[in-house]
């Protein structure tokens, strides 16, 4: 559902969006009016079989009031916001994604909350804002999107970004246990519309960091395996 070489040329919406995103992703991230109809917590929920709430709560849980927070893409729904209101007024709340129409739609979420920025940036070499940098990097649901190369490029970017003392949370898919119906399901929709997510399913996440020792790695996961959380600070 890609659009044509010349209604990319003129496009705003598809102003330097990667091709890759471009070629699978056009349906979901990309055209306008999908993204309008799929910017909804009840779509959400479906998509992740209901876990949608639990594994918010995963990186929610990581966030103190006042934190400096940069979150490497935006989500559908009403995380963004709820980020924000956790990091509250006394702390800085950055969401980047290379979308225009991501960017939009995060703007409008994010337009009262004056601590809030929305700004377009790639999660594999944004340099960041904050001087002091950022106390939390969250990549929610973000890795299993991207081709190969690229996931090696955000991991190490996001960790060269973490100073002494911050902590990198990376919610994403995981490896289903084979008696997990679900794993069943997502076989086939990843054969038809998510072609790297499965890389997740035989890497660990540290597997895509060049310092993996550097760094203490706490993996949580959920749904039989099909999904999960990990948490990553410097080793002390």
């Amino acid at each position: 559902m890609t659009k044509n070489h010349s209604s990319l040329a003129i496009d705003p919406y598809y102003e330097g969006v990667p091709t890759y995103m471009t070629e699978v992703y056009d349906w979901a991230y990309v055209d306008p009016k999908w993204v309008r109809a799929l910017d909804r917590n009840i779509v959400v929920r479906i998509l992740l079989f209901l876990n949608d709430q639990r594994l918010m709560r995963a990186y929610l849980n990581e966030i103190k009031p006042g934190m400096r927070v940069w979150q490497v893409a935006h989500v559908y729904g009403d995380l963004v916001q709820r980020v924000a209101e956790k990091v509250g007024s006394k702390g800085v709340f950055h969401l980047t994604d290379v979308t225009p129409v991501q960017l939009e739609h995060g703007s409008r979420k994010l337009a009262d909350m004056k601590w809030a920025k929305v700004i377009r940036g790639d999660a594999a070499s944004f340099a960041g804002e904050v001087k002091e940098g950022y106390d939390l990097i969250c990549s929610f649901f973000l890795l299993h999107e991207v081709p190969e190369e690229k996931k090696y490029e955000i991991v190490d970017n996001i960790l060269n970004r973490l100073p002494k003392g911050g902590k990198v949370v990376f919610v994403d898919y995981h490896n289903p246990k084979k008696w997990q119906p679900i794993r069943y399901i997502l076989k086939l929709v990843n054969r038809y519309l998510e072609p790297f997510a499965e890389a997740l399913w035989k890497n660990e996440i540290k597997h895509y960091a060049k310092n993996a020792d550097a760094f203490t790695w706490r993996k949580q996961t959920f749904f039989a395996g099909v999904y999960q959380c990990v948490v990553v600070e410097h080793k002390k």
